[in-house]
């Protein structure tokens, strides 16, 4: 990397997943959208046309003059080539296919057991994890031998274990997980901001939160704008609009799978006092089964969806179709911001800016005193150069931190289970889900748990077979 008149050129960043249909291309819009970056990205895939397909998509962008950063796209055939020398590393990849996350979502429902994104928490939640953390032991062994010092940012789910199994293969790594729930609830905050006070065009940015717990099922006990404390505004908005819930006008929860009314979100504030700041869809799964999730019926009582893979499979085919045109110049990506901080936190990293945002690193510090060190959480942290400084959230009420042990007793189990093919620690971690827990019998749930697992045999290792 080469810094000069506050520009930073010459970086050199490894896109592992870099054939994705979608988030890759967020992420060349951001880079081509901020003038103070430039350099390379290489793309690596075990789909290799697909990253050469994102290599035309990057190259034509680049060559545009509205584009005003400047990067060359190259694929790489091994992990080798694509992390040698390189300053950062992005993960963002999908072990196994949509067939798979077939039975992770919907084989669960054979017992009552309904997931409404099936990537994170319960049955879904761990299989997935079974897949993933094999892959990301490969990847944090390679970043070990060719790319120590890079700094790692991972995009992929189940996003507390993928960080979790990094530094357990390489515990020097600068690795850590960006998720941008806390946005979602953030924007909320902004909206019923707006609503109440008469103002418009406030910054989500300048909404300050201090955000507590893990991944997707984060919370906030302090949250303010401009001096105001927003608690109360929030409380009085639940009072009064508890039963129909916060209404985005350009996102309505009935027209979408991943939008919600956010009413799982005030119901939780009624009950702990702080504000849940994940999407409605995750943080109903990290609740008992017979709560949020009962079936789905009480689902649509709570005005958000159930993930359905087979429209997953749908929108993968338009995104092949799309990556088509966009590789051949039919159709161009459309420049906007995309709202995610990627790109600003590599900036801060570079020593371009200082930034304070929320992350997930493993609590060695304990930046959440409530949680064990070796979990890895989600609080805010200070990102200056070459420096991720984690800030202090404080304590975790009680009634909430009962609410997130056991998942993170069960990031334990599940890393356990992965990487010693132990059948035995999956069963207890299908027990002691919250999802599961009390909804069918011991019997029935290690019966699912077996069934689950000869789904995505061929994703796992022969330790498993």
């Amino acid at each position: 990397m080469i810094y000069a008149d506050n520009k930073v050129t010459d970086v050199k960043i490894a896109y592992i997943g870099g054939g994705s249909r979608g988030w890759a291309w967020t992420f060349m819009t951001d880079l081509a959208m901020d003038e103070a970056l430039s350099g390379t990205i290489r793309l690596y895939d075990i789909d290799e046309a697909a990253a050469k397909n994102n290599e035309k998509i990057g190259k034509r962008l680049s060559a545009r003059q509205d584009a005003v950063g400047k990067w060359d796209y190259v694929t790489c055939p091994t992990l080798e080539s694509a992390l040698t020398g390189c300053d950062f590393v992005v993960i963002s990849i999908l072990p196994g296919t949509f067939d798979e996350m077939q039975s992770d979502v919907h084989l669960p429902e054979r017992l009552g057991t309904y997931q409404s994104v099936g990537d994170t928490a319960g049955p879904g939640g761990i299989i997935r994890a079974l897949r993933t953390i094999p892959v990301f032991v490969e990847i944090g062994e390679a970043i070990k031998k060719y790319a120590p010092t890079s700094w790692v940012i991972n995009y992929t789910n189940p996003m507390s274990l993928c960080v979790k199994t990094l530094y357990h293969v390489f515990p020097e790594i600068k690795a850590f997980g960006c998720c941008h729930e806390v946005f979602g609830t953030q924007k909320v905050l902004r909206g019923i901001c707006e609503e109440t006070y008469g103002i418009q065009g406030i910054d989500r940015r300048d909404i300050h939160v201090n955000v507590l717990g893990i991944n997707h099922f984060t919370w906030f006990d302090k949250a303010s704008w401009k001096g105001i404390d927003l608690f109360p505004m929030y409380r009085e908005f639940i009072e009064k609009h508890y039963d129909e819930g916060w209404n985005d006008p350009d996102k309505n929860w009935a027209n979408s799978t991943f939008n919600c009314a956010h009413r799982v979100k005030f119901d939780l504030f009624k009950r702990y006092g702080l504000i849940a700041a994940a999407g409605d869809r995750h943080l109903a799964e990290f609740m008992p089964g017979g709560q949020y999730l009962k079936d789905p019926e009480t689902v649509t009582g709570w005005k958000y969806g159930l993930t359905t893979v087979a429209w997953r499979k749908e929108d993968l085919a338009r995104r092949l179709e799309r990556s088509h045109r966009l590789a051949s110049g039919e159709e161009e990506i459309e420049l906007n911001p995309t709202g995610e901080e990627g790109i600003l936190l590599i900036k801060a990293l570079c020593g371009l800016t200082r930034v304070i945002s929320n992350v997930n690193i493993p609590n060695t510090a304990l930046q959440s005193p409530s949680l064990p060190a070796g979990a890895v959480v989600e609080t805010n942290a200070v990102f200056s150069r070459d420096a991720i400084q984690p800030v202090v959230a404080g304590v975790i009420p009680e009634p909430v931190r009962a609410l997130i042990l056991p998942h993170v007793e069960n990031h334990e189990r599940t890393l356990q289970a992965a990487l010693t093919c132990d059948r035995s620690l999956v069963y207890e971690a299908f027990l002691h889900d919250p999802l599961i827990k009390g909804r069918a019998s011991d019997e029935e749930s290690i019966k699912l748990a077996d069934d689950m697992i000869s789904n995505t045999l061929r994703y796992l290792p022969e330790g498993w077979k």
